[in-house]
């Protein structure tokens, strides 16, 4: 993968809200929409959920999950060829009492500061999603996949 493809799709995970999670729902697949971030240097995307989601309870159920983030629809590609960046990835709580809690906590309202309230809400959980595979689209003949040391190194640029 070219330099260029690889930017274009690091981007999306910065610049891009939200993403479809897939989850295992009594032994069925199900797909939900869950706004992420992923920390600068970091490998893992965080989420805020809650535990009342059906989302919330299907991870802590089966921590392996599916993750899709696309490129806007609005911009100059078809949509069989729109840019996107599916990953496999394995969903643990981050515990609170924890200074990894704190600092996932900081990420997180630092992209989506609407959700400072959420944050006093007991029900709620950072859940940190650590890809173990990705499968990288950049348009029609450009697709790529990553695992291991050569993912952790892609996530981190």
């Amino acid at each position: 993968m070219d330099a260029d493809t690889s930017r274009l799709l690091r981007t999306l995970l910065a610049e891009r809200p939200v993403a479809a999670l897939a989850t295992l729902h009594k032994g069925e697949p199900a797909v939900s929409m869950v706004p992420f971030v992923l920390p600068e240097g970091g490998t893992a995307l965080l989420i805020h959920v809650s535990g009342l989601a059906t989302h919330t309870r299907d991870m802590l159920e089966h921590p392996r999950v599916g993750v899709l983030v696309t490129a806007d629809t609005s911009g100059p590609w078809e949509p069989q060829a729109l840019p996107r960046v599916s990953l496999q990835a394995d969903a643990v709580v981050v515990p609170k009492s924890t200074p990894a809690y704190e600092e996932a906590k900081r990420q997180y309202l630092a992209r989506f500061p609407d959700a400072t309230q959420m944050f006093e809400l007991g029900d709620f959980d950072v859940f940190a999603l650590s890809p173990v595979s990705a499968r990288l689209v950049a348009g029609f003949g450009r697709a790529y996949s990553l695992v291991g040391t050569g993912l952790q190194e892609w996530l981190r640029a």
